[in-house]
């Protein structure tokens, strides 16, 4: 197809990046072709050995040892064994992860369980605070610009511990917090904008008010540090299946810090998670550790293709820190061409110029943004659109390159010239 052509500076200065990028080799691990996919911040690309590992578990666990897998091939030990190869990607240590259900599912467990220790706590205990008697706890702060099915989440999370639900933006948290605050629910980075809120600042403000801290990683994880041990956070969640590359609906995880496993009381206690599984016994008394975090039997295609995928890290020794130095030039370098080819006034980003308060996306408004993002998938450039004016381009150092980067926004300037 026909394109604007590329400015000579930008396009060498592309191939150069190219060149030098640590990285660079890790996109041969996954399978890619002509597209420049930008929307890895939805679903992440499959890695090559992914299938050949699909077809073992399902020809030769299921199809021949059948249900001896459970023991023989480590079906049953899957969801701590995987939460532990995720743990080093959001700076957690061993035996606080655990990976099963979904995000929403997740998130529902573990907002529960936070106020309800809140309110165990009695008054201004929490987790900061002084203990003793004070008023009850009965409040949850809610992100108010959350992906919309966390705050349905914590509508309903209110309801049932008897909580009033206040929505505040991240920023206007610290100031929001108060002696009735249970718990707060926060995303980490920002789905429509990819502003990257301050984890470490409002965990300790949370904690400073007695409060318990939980917060959403599905734009993170992967993308970014953090440093969920080292900041002290109480309760995370997170999807696999974008930065992870898990693949479409592979299981969510759960962490919870380790003081706070013995006091985690989750509102779906299942029999995944009983002290004695196969003990059938009417009365549900909670395994210790991680594993309370488990509910019913565990997807188990889903989470031995999360499995595999996962050996992307390990095998080629990637670390998270080469990983976000490569997200911001990336992005830097996006916003860079996107000044150069695309018209003034024509798009404006509100995505943060500051590596500080940036994910691994950048978010441009457009005025007729559905319409341009779907000529821009015809033309081979695969992002997304968000209502009502949000032109969505993630960013995955796995996998993209410089060169994606600078011909995405070329597309993007041919594509508005019409």
């Amino acid at each position: 197809m026909s394109e604007l052509p590329g400015r000579p500076d930008l396009g060498s200065a592309a191939e150069e990046l190219d060149a030098a990028d640590p990285l660079a080799a890790l996109r041969a691990r996954f399978v890619l072709d002509d597209v420049t996919y930008l929307d890895g911040n939805s679903l992440g690309a499959l890695p090559a050995h992914v299938p050949a590992r699909v077809e073992d578990v399902v020809r030769r666990q299921w199809g021949e040892l059948r249900i001896r897998s459970w023991e023989e091939s480590g079906w049953w030990t899957a969801p701590e064994r995987i939460g532990d190869r995720i743990a080093p990607l959001v700076g957690a240590a061993a035996g606080q992860v655990v990976v099963g259900d979904s995000t929403s599912v997740n998130v529902f467990k573990a907002l529960v369980a936070a106020v309800r220790m809140a309110q165990e706590d009695g008054g201004t205990g929490g987790t900061g605070g002084s203990g003793g008697a004070g008023p009850i706890r009965d409040e949850i702060l809610v992100d108010a610009t959350t992906f919309p099915t966390d705050g349905y989440l914590a509508e309903s999370a209110a309801r049932m511990t008897g909580c009033a639900l206040r929505p505040v933006a991240p920023s206007e948290v610290p100031g929001a917090l108060g002696d009735r605050t249970a718990a707060v629910l926060l995303n980490h980075v920002d789905y429509r904008t990819g502003r990257l809120h301050d984890l470490p600042g409002l965990t300790a403000a949370v904690h400073a008010a007695g409060a318990y801290a939980v917060w959403d990683l599905c734009h993170s994880a992967g993308a970014l540090p953090v440093g969920l041990d080292e900041h002290g956070v109480d309760l995370a969640v997170g999807c696999t299946y974008k930065y992870l590359n898990g693949g479409p609906g592979s299981p969510a995880y759960l962490y919870v810090r380790r003081d706070l496993q013995p006091r985690f009381d989750s509102p779906l206690p299942g029999w995944n998670s009983h002290a004695e599984p196969f003990g059938m016994r009417s009365e549900y008394a909670p395994a210790s550790g991680a594993v309370r975090g488990r509910v019913g039997t565990p997807d188990i295609l889903s989470l031995l293709a999360l499995e595999a995928a996962l050996d992307v890290w390990d095998e080629e020794g990637v670390s998270v820190a080469a990983v976000r130095a490569k997200s911001l030039a990336l992005t830097d370098f996006f916003l860079r061409c996107v000044g150069a080819y695309v018209p003034d006034g024509r798009v404006e980003s509100v995505t943060p110029a500051a590596h500080a308060e940036r994910g691994s996306q950048v978010a441009l408004r457009c005025d007729d943004a559905g319409e341009v993002m779907k000529r821009l998938i015809e033309r081979g450039v695969v992002g997304d659109y968000r209502a009502p004016d949000v032109l969505r381009f993630g960013f995955t150092p796995l996998y993209v390159g410089f060169a994606d980067v600078e011909r995405a926004a070329r597309v993007l300037a041919r594509t508005l010239a019409g």
